[in-house]
């Protein structure tokens, strides 16, 4: 399974569009395996988890010196070889889909924090290393930003993951606050679920802002390149806020001028 280049760059930081070719076909060959590994997950007919491992088989091909038959592995062969990047990351990413196909809810936020450790930081870290910037510090900055930037995309979903059987707003979270699953059912937002989603969504703050520091770190392609996923993560921030949190009646969406003002406010510190 692949996806389409359009698809991929609706979702592609704005950031990123900009950089020399050498880098924005490395980084696009890794989104493309991160889209192309959540589509087998969340989308694939028959067996996922079957459709997951023959992934992972043909994705292991790569680091034995084979040529991978999916397409999308096909290109990324080249970045691995390029870069010199481990498997590591790649495999944490699958796991994290098939993760998705037994666990349907957290009950602590410790334990979506852990998951979020193979769905979203394997990603950042893959980054670091197609800049070769990659140092302990810079692991642990890029870890609280992509971690963050898996939560609000959570809080933006809430009434899809709810559609398609997901709930991630921790179990302990929703009872602090009064919540049923049900409640997220609704087609407007009760007061409840959006105080919750504010605690939240504070949360998410909290965690880019602890990984900020990753941007000032870095220099050229790459500050600009992280500075765009932090931007993109606080614009979602804005985002949501701004709707008052009704995440049921629509899903909110950062305006590229929030992107935009948080990325040169970020590069420039």
């Amino acid at each position: 399974m692949t996806i389409k280049d359009r698809q991929h760059a609706e979702n592609f930081p704005v950031a990123l569009r900009v950089l020399p070719r050498r880098h924005r076909e490395h980084l696009e060959a890794v989104y493309g395996f991160a889209r192309t590994v959540d589509d087998l997950g969340d989308e694939s007919l028959g067996d996922r988890l079957a459709n997951l491992d023959a992934f992972a088989t043909d994705l292991n091909l790569i680091w034995a010196g084979r040529r991978p038959s999916t397409p999308v592995l096909v290109r990324l062969a080249g970045t691995v070889r390029d870069c010199q990047l481990p498997a590591e990351p790649f495999l944490r990413l699958v796991e994290a889909n098939r993760q998705d196909q037994r666990v349907k809810s957290y009950r602590t936020f410790d334990d979506l924090r852990a998951y979020c450790t193979l769905s979203a930081d394997p990603v950042g870290r893959i980054v670091l290393d197609v800049f070769s910037v990659t140092t302990q510090a810079r692991v642990a900055w890029s870890d609280a930003i992509c971690t963050a930037l898996q939560l609000v995309e959570h809080w933006q979903d809430v009434a899809e993951d709810r559609r398609n059987g997901r709930v991630y707003l921790p179990a302990e979270d929703l009872a602090r606050f009064g919540v049923t699953p049900a409640d997220l059912d609704k087609s407007s937002t009760p007061d409840a679920v959006r105080k919750l989603l504010a605690f939240e969504t504070d949360r998410a703050e909290s965690l880019l802002r602890e990984g900020a520091p990753l941007v000032k770190s870095l220099r050229g392609w790459a500050r600009l390149s992280v500075g765009g996923f932090l931007a993109g993560g606080l614009a979602t921030v804005d985002a949501l806020r701004r709707c008052d949190y009704d995440v049921l009646a629509r899903t909110p969406k950062p305006s590229k001028r929030d992107v935009l003002r948080h990325l040169i406010a970020e590069v420039a510190r």
